[in-house]
């Protein structure tokens, strides 16, 4: 209590089928004329494109530019070619459409519009303005949560690896739950993103910062994610499954307001060095970090473990909640082992220096060393 803390549950949320047309109160509140659709270059020909088009169709009828040239893990150069088509097309808004790749190089591409000559890695995040060039976020995946979050990951191509962006201005103005934009969501990328929405939950929960309101929230996206998510990786046409999907993934990035841990550390250099998708990383990586960190407390999952459908308090939660994550990714087709990826042995000693570099495990609850990255990688290999 000597500490203040900060509570912060800004964003404009349109949920429910149908919500995309919530595009025009964008537009109207936010006196967008000339949106500048972002997405990646896979979407276009999917249902998803093709009903969130014509909604900017009856919107922004002919008024709106496109660039579908954001990657699976979006580079710095992404967002300049992003900014390159903004600029050609005078706009003066921006509608980030599809996974957490798509959204987080919609949110970065305001960066470039505040700070236009700088690099994104040399930006005065500290500096931005309170507001920035509008954004709506419209995610066709239920996993990563970007559209209610206040930072972006891309990967810098000088270094070759991600980098968290953060500021409260780079939340988007308005985010969009559409269930009918994920239908067509794979069951492969139904099970991938809906662990990413599970992993961000559970490390935000045990994360060691206090914020009760995120505590509540990390643990209803638990439960939610329990439930549904293997109900929509067998039946990725129930609309009512797909979102309270939706509503997890958001509710997971809410939580993680608090900050992650290891889990995620784990997961970056993997998406950056093999091109693993990150929720599918995340889905590996936890339960060994779960267990790792239940070897010094393991009460602190307790209520992970009753959100998880517990109903007889175990003798070691960590470990519980370590088995029933490795049988939930099983279930939903998920590989246990990163041999199975193409992950050589012999790299991870290189993966476990950038893990440590990487500063999400720096809130983990349990302190870790190169030497425990190292182990944790070896575990999941």
């Amino acid at each position: 209590m000597a500490e203040i803390s900060q509570f912060r549950f800004p964003t404009n949320i349109r949920f429910g089928v149908g919500a995309r047309s919530a595009l025009a109160e964008f537009a109207r509140t936010y006196e967008v004329c000339k949106p500048l659709l972002v997405t990646d270059s896979g979407l276009p020909e999917t249902e998803a494109f093709l009903l969130a088009a014509d909604g900017m169709d009856r919107v922004w009828p002919g008024a709106y530019g496109k660039f579908t040239g954001v990657h699976p893990n979006p580079t710095d150069q992404d967002v300049e070619d992003a900014w390159e088509f903004y600029k050609q097309g005078g706009c003066d808004g921006v509608v980030g459409l599809g996974g957490g790749s798509a959204l987080d190089a919609a949110k970065a591409l305001r960066l470039k519009a505040a700070f236009p000559d700088m690099a994104l890695v040399e930006m005065p995040l500290a500096e931005l303005p309170s507001t920035l060039t509008p954004m709506c976020a419209i995610p066709t995946t239920a996993g990563t949560g970007s559209e209610v979050g206040r930072s972006t990951v891309i990967t810098v191509r000088q270094i070759g690896r991600k980098t968290v962006l953060g500021a409260p201005p780079l939340m988007p103005e308005m985010a969009v739950l559409d269930p009918e934009l994920t239908v067509g969501l794979p069951p492969d990328l139904t099970a991938w993103t809906g662990m990413d929405a599970m992993t961000h939950a559970i490390e935000a929960f045990v994360c060691p910062v206090f914020h009760p309101m995120c505590d509540a929230i990390a643990l209803e996206a638990i439960r939610l994610v329990r439930l549904y998510l293997p109900r929509a990786y067998c039946d990725g046409a129930d609309l009512d499954v797909r979102g309270m999907m939706l509503v997890a993934a958001a509710m997971g990035a809410v939580s993680f307001q608090k900050d992650l841990g290891a889990a995620h550390s784990l997961s970056h250099p993997l998406s950056s060095e093999f091109g693993i998708q990150h929720g599918l990383a995340n889905a590996i990586a936890l339960p060994a970090v779960v267990r790792f960190n239940g070897q010094r407390d393991s009460a602190q999952y307790e209520r992970v473990a009753v959100a998880l459908g517990c109903v007889e308090s175990p003798a070691d939660p960590a470990s519980w909640v370590a088995d029933f994550l490795r049988e939930l990714n099983h279930s939903i087709g998920i590989t246990q082992r990163l041999r199975d990826l193409n992950v050589p042995r012999e790299n991870l000693p290189e993966l476990a220096i950038q893990a440590i570099e990487d500063g999400c495990h720096l809130s983990n609850p349990r302190q870790c060393t190169e030497e425990d990255m190292l182990r944790l990688y070896e575990e999941i290999w």
